[in-house]
């Protein structure tokens, strides 16, 4: 304890994690927090029915969501499974014709496959008609997920650590967290090696990152192991995808896979077909691999295009239409679906309030009643699944949580939930008049003596880095700037050193064309950021990732004015 810097310990605390143990647990790299599978609720009884199905040679499908949880969720149970049975397949409906969760359509063709037993991973737990649709046709169905549950919860069993008089004790999983749950239950019961468990790891990290689940408690824990998997390179077709995105098997960080493998992954399901991303991560075929990483790759490439093309027309029309808007309900009924929800959250972050975006829907029904799709994201201080909640009335279905939502709605109603929604900011702006205002959490303020190799090694003991477990932010004030050199193409970057008592450190601010002033050495800042390493040509050289600078006091001649 004695060694760790009171400033991590300070951190540490911050974030609920005082005691000796805890902190030696939080900081280990072989944690130990985890949960016994069978405290979820229906858990045994769901495996009981998956080894049922398969001493009866029954034909199983595994019904999954199109993003990075639901690829990752369908392969893991492939995996495992397959070493039971031959006798299984999978379905992922597609966003734009069928949209997300269970659906009739989809059912039909499941039965007509002959398939005897359905279970879903990162979905279902809201599919009360589609479940019994599925148990009129004759298929036994088991519902694994990890979403909200509405008023009307599903007939079937389910495995849900969010659903009511489940006593498992931590309630934030990836939807690929409940399916390895299932998994290890599946191993237990059927006595099947431990190692099936550690060669599925490297899936469950990658869906508890991309999903945006709370990064603590056993989360921490999967996720730590599931790193570990990842750059022992235990799946080729991810091995594939790692060297030819740029990375490095064994220095795979969680950010990493947040901005370049989950980025990747669902670029299948946003702009063409999920099933490259299962045919990637189940793979041993080199070929199908190659084919798999190409495509993953250049659909990423067209995703970004069509994104930011798409961010600059929303927020054209927010200029044009909806500046004044508390909560901005961005009609862009062209726009390409697949990338809805990510501009929706770049349009809040440049604007800092509750964003949907709303586009046709392609599906709609043969009334020749006009619907729309709306995807939104949220700021902090507005749950949007509880404002959603309480119009429920005007959509078709609705889901989320409180930082993101997806809906289906009439045309006709869009303004109305428009003019509801803006009233209710306006409601919560009223006790909270701070929510439209950007906020940066800093977590301690240091001083150039502070940064050295060890401050930073204890940082990365903090890792991984994501939700509720971010990465920190530190504060330096007072500094002046000097040998300010401009980098880029069109000069957009700046680096600068900052000195104090004979110690330079050298400080790194990208794009600040489009937000700062020029840097000058006669002023003092105030700056926000991060302390990382920074390593060119073999040499390891210490530099400070800044996201925010403002000015203090200017300086002339050494005397302020």
């Amino acid at each position: 304890m004695e060694t760790i810097h009171p400033i991590i310990l300070n951190i540490l605390e911050k974030r609920g994690i005082s005691n000796k143990s805890d902190i030696l647990e939080f900081i280990s790299k072989k944690p130990k927090l985890t949960y016994d599978p069978f405290l979820l609720l229906n858990l045994e009884a769901g495996v009981d029915l998956i080894l049922s199905a398969i001493k009866s040679d029954k034909k199983i499908c595994i019904y999954g969501d199109y993003d990075a949880d639901g690829v990752t969720s369908i392969c893991l149970m492939l995996q495992v499974l397959s070493h039971l049975t031959n006798n299984i397949t999978y379905y992922i409906p597609s966003r734009f014709s069928e949209g997300y969760g269970l659906n009739k359509n989809a059912i039909d063709i499941i039965k007509n496959r002959g398939t005897d037993l359905i279970i879903t991973v990162d979905c279902g737990s809201v599919s009360f008609d589609e479940v019994e649709y599925a148990k009129q046709l004759g298929m036994d169905i088991l519902v694994t997920d990890h979403h909200n549950l509405n008023d009307k919860p599903v007939d079937c069993l389910l495995i849900n650590p969010k659903q009511e008089f489940c006593q498992y004790p931590f309630k934030h999983l990836a939807g690929c967290g409940v399916a390895f749950k299932v998994a290890q239950g599946i191993q237990r019961k059927a006595n099947l090696p431990k190692s099936l468990l550690t060669e599925v790891l490297d899936l469950v990290a990658i869906a508890t990152i991309g999903d945006i689940v709370p990064l603590i408690d056993e989360n921490r824990t999967l996720v730590k192991y599931g790193l570990e998997a990842i750059n022992k390179g235990y799946r080729k077709g991810l091995n594939e995808l790692i060297k030819s995105v740029g990375l490095t098997i064994g220095k795979v960080k969680s950010d990493h896979i947040a901005y370049v493998i989950v980025p990747h992954l669902n670029a299948a399901g946003r702009m063409c077909d999920a099933k490259i991303g299962v045919d990637l991560l189940i793979s041993n075929d080199e070929n199908q691999i190659k084919k798999s990483v190409d495509s993953l790759i250049e659909n990423n490439k067209k995703r970004k295009n069509i994104q930011e093309e798409t961010f600059k027309k929303c927020l054209q029309l927010v200029e044009e239409k909806y500046k004044e808007d508390l909560f901005l309900i961005i009609d862009a009924k062209e726009a390409h679906e697949g990338i809805a929800g990510i501009v929706a959250g770049k349009v809040k972050d440049k604007t800092i309030k509750p964003t949907i975006i709303v586009t046709l829907d392609n599906a709609n029904d043969v009334e020749g009643e006009i619907y729309l799709k709306g995807t939104g994201r949220s700021i902090d201080g507005v749950d949007l699944y509880k404002l959603l909640k309480t119009h429920e009335e005007l959509f078709e279905k609705f889901g989320g949580h409180s930082g993101a939502c997806g809906f289906k709605i009439k045309a006709e109603s869009i303004n109305l939930l428009r003019e509801s929604l803006n009233e209710d900011v306006k409601e919560i702006l009223q006790s909270n008049p701070h929510i439209f205002e950007e906020k940066i959490n800093i977590d301690a303020e240091i001083i150039n003596e502070d940064i050295n190799f060890n401050f930073i090694n204890q940082l990365e003991e903090l890792e991984p880095f994501g939700h509720k477990n971010e990465k920190p932010i530190f504060e330096m004030k007072n500094i002046k700037a000097s040998k300010v050199t401009y980098m880029g193409k069109d000069k957009q970057h700046v680096k600068f050193n900052v000195q104090d008592n004979n110690k330079v450190l050298t400080c790194v601010l990208f794009n600040y064309l489009k937000e700062y002033n020029e840097i000058k050495s006669d002023f003092s800042y105030t700056i926000i950021g991060y302390p990382d390493v920074n390593v060119w040509n073999g040499k390891s050289q210490i530099q400070m990732l800044i996201r925010k600078i403002s000015e203090d006091i200017k300086y002339v001649n050494d005397e302020k004015t």
